[in-house]
């Protein structure tokens, strides 16, 4: 069956249904075996026939069999919602609908089922709710709607040429203009989004969905005193608004200033005491200052308010020093068994519960638990290592020694930036603790400002033509490259406290050493190198927020690894000198001798106060924050050993000669 011939039998057998041929419809998607890639739409339309056909058993199994491949997928909820509804029970029907308009806010029907049926169970304050919510869908212009369905599909691409087609006809339409940054703020184009807020709200000041967007994607950029700034405001507008408080304390404490975001997360727990939301919020501001006991107790209140708050569990795991109590790893372990637990919660518990096994050293519990989670988080991923590949060997094909060579003058010559890169895990925070203790360095944050650039450079056409990313720096001038230096100081600028050096740690930006070194060529680098088979385990079992979705699969890992270790060869070759490699083992076991090293390389006259980085006294933001508070350690070495029964597509996909290196 050629590529062409399933979406041509799906698309008669769709037909089919819409004629209410449920039987035949049902013998036509038979045929379809499991590896087939159009296996979503095949248990959608299974579940719809089965429930016209009253086979409502074989419809759940359907949709579980579909929500496993496809987590997020919203009309599966919905069907769900239907086929609940059809057996008499309202409960599950509700929150299946609910599911569904949260996943996808293009759902007419579920919107209109939840009405009904909060309704019928006199729940009228709410129902009116989902009426304004449906109001407002139902007064869109049906290419919005469609807009709206399909970005909530994860069909970015599609869902961007219909929006933009839409607003050539209407090009000061509030809510196109709305969609249209969510495209981009899911694209990567985070300079893109924000003018488009911008220009959004100043035809409509007063709409608060384009200000909350609006302060979100100045967050995204971290651009925080702006982002505090505009939450500020909204605050002002309605002051007892608590949403709106929530908002303002999390830009204070992403701006730094964790007393007031603390005072203002106690405010709103005065006034919702039990809501565990703002309670695990209060706990990473508090894990964030150093206060690890206060912020323990902020994530077992959320779990006392609510049982099946996945993410406070998640949380206590995530400080690294916690150990859950018999008690909890029963309740860990029965709510992996709860139907009704929402995705995200589902993926928590297991992370929560792989690390609570581990500490308990059942080493074949924890993978389990470990694995179950990454498969939910591949399965929603649109991630593809081959194609990682392509873009890591794009560089090498485009950065030669002659490149280079070519633009020996390009850039803006400025020396306050010194990156520290390579893959999460693998000892970045503790090489940023080091250098921030030196009283010529700010620590900040992982910056997102080249990642940024280089998506809007894949987008950026020359002479009507799209070359893409790195390929269209073969065709700009060197103005534009000192404009991109200069652009990136003056954007990082906020996160600065004065000292003349700053460290972003984003490791990422090892793909991109290329256009640093073009736009920034004083900078200084820092490759920060960890044992590979101890880097890579340790982020498979580390759930990131966003953007390391190679880490869900442990052979797509080992790959990035390893593609990641090719790069950096590259650079070495092309750019010799240019980037200093760190080996975390030789940090622990050598401390004075490598902070010398390190020092000297980024020319900077050696201080007492980098040896003893763990009294140095700020806000650390990333998972390893508890760690870096303690002096150097071997703690980490090896732990990757127990596991190594279940380690061979990682091991497979390293290649003997990196796992030698283990």
């Amino acid at each position: 069956m050629n590529s062409a011939e399933p979406d041509q039998q799906l698309h008669q057998i769709q037909k089919k249904i819409e004629l209410g041929k449920y039987e035949e419809a049902l013998a036509g998607l038979s045929i379809y075996s499991a590896s087939e890639s159009t296996l979503p739409d095949v248990y959608y339309m299974q579940a719809v026939c089965f429930r016209y056909c009253r086979q409502f058993d074989n419809a759940l199994r359907a949709l579980k069999l579909l929500k496993e491949i496809a987590p997020e997928h919203g009309r599966a909820h919905q069907e769900e919602g239907h086929t609940y509804r059809a057996l008499g029970k309202q409960t599950l029907a509700l929150r299946a609908y609910e599911r569904a308009c949260s996943l996808n806010p293009a759902l007419i029907s579920s919107f209109k089922a939840q009405s009904e049926l909060l309704k019928q169970q006199g729940q009228i304050a709410i129902a009116k709710r989902i009426d304004a919510q449906l109001d407002h869908l139902l007064r869109l212009p049906k290419p919005l709607i469609a807009v709206t369905d399909l970005i909530s599909q994860g069909k970015l691409l599609r869902a961007e040429k219909l929006c933009k087609d839409f607003m050539r006809q209407a090009p000061d339409h509030v809510e196109g203009m709305r969609l249209l940054a969510d495209i981009a703020i899911r694209l990567g184009v985070l300079d893109d989004a924000e003018l488009l807020l911008e220009s959004a709200i100043e035809l409509d000041p007063e709409n608060t969905p384009l200000q909350i967007a609006f302060i979100r994607v100045l967050r995204k950029r971290q651009q925080f005193e702006r982002a505090l700034f505009q939450a500020k405001s909204l605050l002002k507008t309605e002051p007892e608004n608590l949403q709106f408080r929530s908002l303002y304390a999390i830009e204070c404490m992403q701006s730094g200033d964790f007393e007031q975001a603390l005072a203002e997360f106690d405010a709103i727990l005065q006034r919702l005491p039990d809501d565990p939301v703002t309670s695990i919020s209060k706990g990473h501001a508090l894990k964030t200052k150093g206060d690890s006991t206060g912020a323990v107790a902020c994530y077992q209140k959320a779990i006392k308010a609510d049982p099946k708050k996945g993410e406070a569990f998640y949380s206590l795991a995530n400080l690294k020093t916690y150990r859950f109590t018999a008690a909890e790893l029963v309740e860990l372990a029965s709510l992996t068994k709860d139907a009704n637990l929402s995705f995200m919660d589902r993926v928590y518990v297991h992370f929560a519960l792989g690390k609570a096994y581990e500490d308990e050293q059942d080493f074949a519990a924890a993978y389990e638990q470990y694995e179950a989670g990454n498969s939910m988080k591949k399965a929603q991923s649109r991630y593809k290592a081959v194609k990682m590949t392509e873009e890591l060997e794009a560089q090498k094909k485009v950065f030669t020694r002659d490149f280079f060579a070519s633009y020996s003058g390009s850039g803006f010559r400025a020396k306050d930036p010194i990156f520290i890169l390579g893959l999460p895990r693998a000892g970045s925070t503790l090489l940023e603790q080091i250098l921030s203790s030196h009283s010529d360095v700010d620590g900040t944050l992982e910056l997102p400002n080249v990642l940024s650039l280089s998506q809007k450079l894949r987008r950026e056409s020359v002479q009507g033509v799209c070359p893409g990313y790195p390929f269209i720096l073969e065709q700009i001038p060197e103005n534009d490259l000192e404009d991109f230096g200069k652009r990136y100081i003056n954007e990082t600028y906020c996160h600065r406290k004065g000292a003349r050096r700053f460290v972003d740690k984003m490791p990422n930006n090892f793909r991109h050493i290329g256009l640093i070194k073009l736009m920034l060529p004083n900078a200084k680098i820092i490759d920060a190198r960890r044992n590979p088979m101890d880097c890579c385990w340790s982020g498979y079992k580390q759930l990131f927020a966003e953007g390391q979705e190679f880490t869900y699969d442990l052979s797509d890992i080992g790959i990035y690894y390893r593609d990641y270790v090719g790069l950096m060869n590259h650079w070495e070759k092309v750019l010799p000198g240019y980037v200093l490699k760190v080996n975390n083992e030789d940090v622990v076991d050598d401390l004075e001798g490598q902070v010398k090293r390190i020092l000297e390389f980024c020319e900077l006259p050696f201080e007492d106060s980098c040896l003893n980085f763990y009294q140095t006294k700020r806000n650390i933001r990333t998972p390893s924050s508890e760690q870096v508070r303690q002096p150097v350690n071997r703690l980490g070495f090896g732990k990757w050993k127990p596991f190594s029964d279940y380690l061979y597509p990682l091991r497979n996909a390293l290649g003997e000669e990196l796992v030698q290196l283990s």
